[in-house]
């Protein structure tokens, strides 16, 4: 019994899910690690270790080992795995031995990155890894007939990256990648306060900025926001009020570039699949799906309906899981 437990894991740049096929999702924290750097312990995982960004000692630094969706430091994520199959097995009642587990990958990593991040989760205790490409694992949770040759258009935009695809009959038929999603919106929004206001801001009230005032780009009610930061001029706390036009204007070449991806990913798809898109739609999933008017932008753009997946942020762990099961019909690598 204990050497069957299947489980999956979405290695996220903003988030790490483990997902359990009796269960659900049984594990959903930041994918964030606070270390002492003297001694390269770590101190915290997921949410407490969040909590301590930009507000730790000189000596405890939180960090977040994934940058856009592959990691960026072995050993801290190793750490991070280790500790969330901890948590894993806590919630599953019993501990987990070797479980057989399927990661999902960036469609854009290289076999040395996919390496590391097979690598990592063997350490942290697994039986066998199978990797699996984000956006099949993406449609596979929101839902969509991968299996069937019918074209599903998944963009899936997440912390580190957006993915774009195009999957019919199992496989990835086109695909493009971009190193854009919510952290590089984040940081536009970081650096456009620091030109306009000489104020700097946090990465977390950048976050909260996006998620309460941004928007993409349709017309909206203007809203206002106060924005709490640093006077780069006097050194002193200060705070200031934002627009959500402002906020539309400081992300909106990131949106566009987002854009430009699912534009050149339905140019290189099949005439025959192309019918399919018109009648079905576009399926957006990942936390940047949730940005305000997003939806409604894309389908102004594209001209083809623009569905939402069901749970956006799960959509990944939850294909990650399921993805055991089609397993075979999916183009898979094994270790």
């Amino acid at each position: 019994m204990f050497g069957q437990t299947e489980i999956g894991i979405d290695l996220g740049t903003a988030n790490l899910l483990v997902y359990s096929k009796d269960k659900g999702i049984i594990v959903n924290e930041p994918s964030v690690v606070a270390i002492d750097t003297e001694t390269r312990k770590v101190l915290a995982i997921g949410t407490d270790a969040k909590n301590m960004i930009g507000k730790t000692p000189g000596r405890i630094i939180a960090t977040r080992p994934m940058k856009d969706g592959v990691i960026a430091d072995f050993d801290i994520t190793s750490e991070m795995l280790k500790g969330l199959m901890k948590k894993a097995g806590k919630v599953l009642g019993f501990n987990i031995r070797k479980p057989n587990v399927v990661v999902c990958t960036p469609s854009g990593a290289t076999s040395v990155e996919k390496r590391a991040i097979q690598d990592a989760v063997k350490s942290s205790g697994a039986k066998t890894v199978h990797l699996i490409e984000e956006p099949v694992a993406a449609a596979i949770g929101a839902d969509l007939p991968v299996e069937e040759p019918i074209a599903n258009l998944i963009v899936d935009i997440g912390g580190g990256t957006t993915e774009v695809a195009i999957i019919s009959y199992g496989g990835v038929v086109s695909c493009n990648s971009i190193r854009i999603g919510g952290d590089k919106l984040d940081e536009d929004i970081i650096q456009y306060i620091r030109k306009q206001y000489n104020l700097l801001i946090g990465e977390r009230t950048a976050e909260k900025v996006k998620m309460e005032i941004g928007y993409a780009l349709v017309d909206h009610q203007e809203r206002l926001m106060d924005v709490r930061g640093r006077d780069l001029v006097t050194g002193l706390p200060k705070t200031i009020e934002v627009s959500s036009y402002e906020i539309q204007k400081a992300i909106k070449e990131s949106l566009l570039a987002i854009l430009e991806t699912i534009r050149v990913t339905l140019e290189n798809s099949p005439p025959e699949l192309s019918g399919d898109i018109v009648d079905r739609g576009v399926v957006i999933s990942g936390g940047g799906s949730l940005l305000n008017g997003m939806q409604e932008w894309l389908s102004q753009e594209i001209i083809v309906p623009v569905h939402l997946a069901p749970n956006p942020l799960e959509s990944v762990a939850i294909g990650t899981g399921r993805s055991l099961h089609v397993m075979k019909s999916l183009q898979k690598v094994t270790s």
